[in-house]
């Protein structure tokens, strides 16, 4: 049986929520209704070394924001999938679409709407905040909390484990 490290090197797609995961879950709502959320820039860098290096990386969000949708775009991330009622059924949709199997997937989640999806994903992941029951069923849990760089944590995991993390040439 294969330890978490080794897990590591099966994984071809990253599958992420976005608010409590890519953020800290908190919403600045301004005088016009607009909700503002704040994300962190080493998580962003993370995930364009992980869609440089070819990896599938998907966002699936049972919340909806066209600035999130705009920053993932930016980073290269084009299966954003916003307003989303069961993360599960829209994933199987993807891994069917692209042809990847669910034990290539790592799936980090923070709360309850996480639970199904992430029970059908070869490794299952959260941020240190995440609600208790994603805890329990958590294969990894970051030492980073939502919105802190527990999304960098994993991705950077993962292409250290398969040689694909930037190499610094230290004179």
């Amino acid at each position: 049986m294969k330890n978490f490290k080794e897990k590591l090197s099966d994984i071809r797609c990253f599958v992420f929520d976005v608010d409590g995961v890519m953020t800290d879950g908190g919403l600045l709502i301004t005088e016009s209704g607009e909700q503002l959320r704040k994300t962190n820039i080493r998580d962003g860098f993370g995930l364009a070394q992980a869609v440089r290096h070819g990896y599938y990386v998907w966002v699936i969000s049972g919340s909806s924001s066209e600035g999130v949708r705009k920053r993932l775009g930016y980073l290269g991330i084009d299966e954003v999938h916003m307003g989303v009622e069961n993360k599960w059924h829209k994933l199987e949709a993807l891994l069917i679409q692209y042809r990847v199997s669910a034990k290539e997937v790592l799936y980090m989640g923070d709360d309850i709407p996480d639970y199904e999806v992430m029970s059908h994903c070869a490794i299952k992941t959260a941020p240190a905040d995440a609600a208790p029951e994603i805890l329990a069923i958590a294969d990894y849990v970051s030492q980073k909390k939502g919105g802190e760089g527990c999304v960098r944590d994993v991705i950077e995991q993962v292409l250290k484990v398969k040689g694909d993390w930037p190499k610094l040439n230290a004179k």
